[in-house]
């Protein structure tokens, strides 16, 4: 059953404000279902047209590394660490920058290019990561920004070894075959990430 209103944070907090109680619900047409900000109507454009197709948790980030390798003239995740590896299937990318996301007509556009892949490099502009859970979704973006940023280091460095297309093959074939496992990870990653944030005294959740 495809969702038919999904969740978004509040226009106009600060990053650290943000917190269960405030995020809004809105219908996938834009309109604010049940919370007391308005929507940004970029947001809308952009998460819209993804859970319109059956995805369920989108998150888009600007995130520093990522977004700087979206500035490169070759923007490609190279299998150059093993966090890459990992990743580096399930990665489409944006060529085609046309400014703010602020059209409906862009959105579609944009959940064209990701297609049946699970994260999306914009060109310029930073990323989309989904999954069928948060946890899922997350999981992908910040290991995304960690291959980002050792990728970014590397190449301030100097030439790179990448990973062999031998190594390559059969990781996939252990990645196709552990993704039960996969699913088991991410979830645990999850509640290690919210137990850091408890014990640091964080209201996330209130």
């Amino acid at each position: 059953m495809l969702p038919r209103s999904f969740y978004l944070n509040a226009f106009g907090l600060h990053w650290s404000e943000v917190k269960a109680s405030n995020l809004i619900e809105v219908s996938l047409e834009g309109q604010v279902l049940r919370g007391e900000a308005p929507a940004n109507f970029s947001a809308v454009c952009i998460h819209a047209p993804l859970h319109r197709r059956g995805i369920a948790c989108v998150l888009h980030t600007h995130m520093p590394y990522t977004t700087a390798l979206t500035q490169l003239e070759d923007m490609r995740l190279e299998p150059s660490s093993q966090n890459a590896m990992v990743l580096h299937d399930m990665i489409a990318y944006d060529l085609e920058y046309n400014g703010f996301g602020n059209e409906r007509e862009e959105g579609e556009r944009i959940a064209d290019v990701l297609g049946d892949k699970q994260i999306l490099l914009l060109a310029y502009h930073g990323v989309v990561a989904t999954g069928e859970s948060v946890s899922e979704a997350y999981y992908r973006l910040y290991f995304l920004e960690r291959a980002a940023t050792t990728q970014m280091l590397a190449m301030a460095a100097g030439k790179r070894k990448l990973i062999s297309e031998a190594v390559l093959d059969k990781s996939r074939s252990i990645l196709q075959a552990g993704k039960a496992e996969f699913r088991a990870d991410v979830d645990l990653y999850f509640e290690a990430v919210k137990r850091v944030l408890n014990a640091q005294g964080s209201d996330y959740a209130s």
